[in-house]
């Protein structure tokens, strides 16, 4: 069990005077005009209603415009300690705003109850002791007048005067409670923003799952080409140099571009203006098929049809999952016989990439680790084409996308 110290207590209470007494403040102008309502003419017995159905009526009004739920939502959270969560935007509901309106007046009966009550109780408190001391006499109070005796007799308005402090505390309690078990009723999400925030943490998650995916791909192409073309260097360094400052040459400019990609990824986490640099289409093959080249692999890229008109989208994603599955051939099959086939057909786009495997590698045993594999199955299946990988059974391993790209992609 949590312990709660004695400090933390008297916060809460605080908190909850302070939050009351916003109450009563904020009823002040609907209690001003059901003042102003109850003429001198109306009769003795509809005075009290009319008061009532005004003041209900104009702090229910009083309650509408969103600024003010924004500000009642913000308020319970700090000093309720209620867990709301913000309001973005007005309700999509005429249901929903009414029932939020609704809670100006809770909030001012409440508050407005509280305080008075536990103000007639702070009076007694200090009335009566003071009477007792000073030598006895008769207290008005609201209710009723006491006699207090002087002397041992009248020691009672001590006992009384703890009691009622304890009241006006057990009020204030009651109605923290009261409110904090009204506010998420009457301020909380309705079922269309609740469908909307549902919808909002969607679309993040599936943003942020989308930036992870732009990572892995870019990232993990650039370590695994540097990584070879750092040991292609260090092979070439002493019996041909320049061999080896091009494979260092090559490190660098794969380098740039993944800070480019890392840029451009973080400018989008952070909601900044994007970077100008485009992002790598099919039209970037020639410049990624060389940095594989660049490794020491030996890579043979056949194209059939016209890449240049595959959609946009369509062919970023595709140089994705090319630059995947290179980065994965350069991972298991090392530098041998890489294959690419990029052949555009009607409304198809097919690629297809094999490479040799290792004995060794994970591949071979038929399985893949890792989560190329898993990103570009995703990639295709939210273009709503197909994948396919496994091995050959001439020692060989091979992927195969087969992409939608007419004017339904």
């Amino acid at each position: 069990m949590r312990e709660v110290s004695g400090g933390t207590v008297v916060r809460v209470q605080v908190r909850g005077w302070l939050f009351a007494g916003v109450g009563a403040v904020a009823g002040m102008p609907a209690g001003g005009l059901a003042l102003a309502a109850v003429r001198p003419g109306l009769p003795a017995g509809a005075r009290l209603p009319v008061f009532l159905a005004v003041f209900a009526v104009a702090a229910w009004a009083m309650g509408l415009p969103h600024g003010v739920r924004r500000a009642a939502v913000r308020l319970a959270n700090a000093l309720l300690g209620t867990e709301l969560p913000r309001p973005v935007g007005p309700p999509r509901a005429w249901g929903d705003r009414l029932r939020a309106a609704a809670w100006l007046p809770v909030h001012t009966v409440v508050g407005g109850t509280v305080l008075a009550v536990a103000g007639l109780c702070l009076m007694a408190v200090v009335g009566l002791p003071a009477v007792w001391l000073a030598g006895g006499g008769e207290v008005a109070l609201p209710w009723r007048a006491v006699a207090v005796p002087r002397g041992l007799p009248g020691a009672w308005t001590l006992v009384a005067a703890a009691g009622l402090l304890l009241a006006a505390g057990a009020c204030a309690q009651a109605g923290r409670v009261l409110l904090r078990r009204c506010a998420p009723v009457l301020l909380g999400p309705g079922p269309a923003e609740r469908a909307a925030a549902a919808e909002a943490r969607s679309r993040a998650l599936a943003q942020r799952n989308r930036l992870a995916q732009e990572l892995h791909d870019s990232l993990g192409h650039t370590l695994t080409a540097s990584t070879i073309q750092a040991a292609v260097a260090r092979e070439l360094l002493d019996r041909d140099p320049q061999a080896a400052r091009r494979a260092l040459s090559s490190i660098e400019e794969t380098s740039r571009a993944a800070m480019d990609d890392l840029d451009h990824v973080i400018g989008i986490l952070r909601e900044s203006p994007p970077t100008t640099r485009p992002q790598p289409t099919l039209a970037d093959l020639d410049v990624l098929a060389d940095r594989v080249r660049q490794t020491g692999a030996v890579l043979a890229v056949e194209r059939e049809g016209d890449v240049t008109r595959v959609p946009t989208v369509v062919s970023r994603e595709a140089f994705r999952l090319l630059q995947e599955g290179l980065t994965n051939a350069l991972k298991h099959g090392g530098r041998g016989d890489v294959r690419l086939l990029v052949a555009a057909r009607g409304e198809r786009l097919r690629l297809v990439l094999t490479n040799p495997l290792r004995a060794a590698s994970p591949t071979a045993r038929g399985s893949r680790a890792g989560h190329g594999l898993a990103g570009c199955a995703e990639r295709v299946r939210l273009l709503r084409g197909e994948l396919s990988a496994g091995p050959t059974g001439d020692g060989r391993w091979q992927v195969t996308a087969d992409l939608p790209s007419g004017p339904q992609a």
